[in-house]
């Protein structure tokens, strides 16, 4: 066993809990999860980090990079150093919000090229289910997207038109025939156009344009497909915990449905919302306190399986005062790990359990068999965390492009104070190394 890095904390969490540990690291990789004093080979190299808490890399699979096309947005560059100074290692670029978007084989190596040199951490696609791209599905999966993006409703972008019924039918059957998986925005159209809709900067009328039930029929009717289709569908970014009974029961019949909520859904409230504070407006929205216990419950018994940011930023002047016009997205790259951290140490949940939704869940969702856990052959992928340190949330000091973010000003527990990719630092007290991610296809 050529070593080359031993990693030493008294809190390293592995799959069979948290322990004094010391990582042996050959190369890029987990060679074995030593004895915490366990003596250092001959030519390896110590990095004793004390009592921090060392957590595999998180792994985000839903991140809007808008990269190429709308970079004033935000860019690979950008999104990947935020991504690192949160402790994540991976993420997975979703297939709108660019210029292509990732509908075809061309377009996702349009936007590879553009993402290659600029990655400070792994980076892989999805692929986009479009109304009248069923054949370029089968080529977009053999060419490495990790699944197919729809909406059931307005995308919010003319160029990502989303699917009725029927064609959700004909992409799901495609999608099937090969074993694919398909990520869904849920919300039903019929009964967000029958919500009563005003403009202004009233958060409660935005919430109710939004209702739950959008989001909940959309879901029964997922889960209807799925079960005839026998096809694998994931919903993304839960906001209506009422759908989780559906949810439940679909995964104890065996329906192939698996389920993601976000930070925002989880840390955030309708009830503190002000008036007009628009980088709060996403879609699905935010909801009350009671709707969030029961998010929580969800992550808790297992119905929810994973927390990933739908980090999906824009230019400060879209997020005008109006809640009707104003685009829909939050940022939080940076941020997730804390703010749950924080939050669910509040609940009397463990690291352990974050690591289980922000790490090993999103690992598992896309079939990345070396991410996600700190144990012997994965990727030397690791976030340094120190638990009780506090910071309050500075938008000058995120890293992302547009400094816009609902978390400002919020004091928020857990600093990240080293990442780690493949066996290499590439944070060390909020310093960046340049970039030496790479680009992943499915399987690899």
């Amino acid at each position: 066993m050529d070593v080359n890095l031993v990693l030493r904390s008294t809190r390293v969490i592995t799959p069979e809990g948290t322990r004094p540990a010391s990582i042996a690291v050959s190369g890029e990789t987990i060679a074995a999860v030593l004895p915490y004093d366990a003596e250092v080979p001959d030519g390896a190299r110590l990095e004793d980090v004390g009592d921090d808490v060392v957590l595999p890399g998180l792994v985000d699979t839903h991140v809007h990079v808008n990269d190429p096309g709308r970079t004033e947005w935000e860019g690979f560059w950008t999104a990947t150093r935020a991504a690192a100074a949160g402790g994540i290692t991976t993420l997975l670029d979703m297939p709108l919000n660019s210029l292509p978007p990732t509908t075809t084989v061309e377009n996702l190596r349009v936007k590879q090229e553009v993402a290659r040199s600029k990655a400070h951490i792994d980076v892989g696609f999805w692929g986009g289910a479009l109304p009248d791209n069923v054949k370029d599905l089968r080529p977009l999966h053999d060419t490495g997207v990790f699944g197919f993006k729809c909406f059931l409703s307005p995308s919010g972008v003319e160029e990502f038109p989303e699917l009725d019924q029927e064609q959700l039918a004909t992409s799901l059957a495609e999608i099937s025939g090969f074993d694919g998986l398909m990520i869904v925005h849920a919300e039903d159209p019929h009964h967000l156009a029958a919500a009563p809709q005003r403009s202004g900067g009233a958060y409660a009328d935005f919430l109710a344009s939004r209702p739950r039930d959008a989001e909940n029929t959309a879901i029964e009717n997922l889960v209807n497909q799925a079960r005839r289709l026998n096809a694998r569908v994931h919903v993304l970014h839960l906001s209506s915990s009422d759908a989780l009974p559906l949810i439940a029961a679909a995964k104890a019949e065996g329906v192939k449905i698996t389920v993601e909520s976000c930070p925002h859904f989880l840390t955030l409230t309708a009830e503190e919302i002000p008036d007009g504070a628009t980088e709060f407006k996403c879609c699905p929205p935010i909801r009350e306190a009671a709707n969030q216990d029961a998010l929580w419950q969800g992550l808790a018994d297992g119905t929810i399986d994973c927390i990933v940011s739908d980090h999906s930023p824009s230019t400060a002047d879209l997020k005008t005062p109006d809640f009707a016009s104003a685009w829909g997205g939050i940022s939080s790259l940076q941020l997730g790990l804390p703010a749950i951290w924080t939050e669910a140490r509040r609940r009397g949940h463990t690291l352990e359990d974050v690591v289980r939704w922000m790490s090993e869940g999103p690992a598992r969702l896309a079939g990345l068999t070396r991410k996600g856990a700190i144990e012997a052959g994965r990727d030397a992928d690791f976030a340094v965390l120190a638990p009780d340190a506090t910071f309050t949330v500075d938008p000058a000091e995120l890293q992302h492009r547009n400094r816009i973010t609902a978390y400002a000003g919020k004091t928020l527990s857990g600093v990240v104070t080293s990442t780690w990719l493949r066996g290499e630092r590439i944070v060390d007290r909020g310093t960046l190394a340049e970039p030496t991610g790479r680009l992943l296809e499915r399987n690899n």
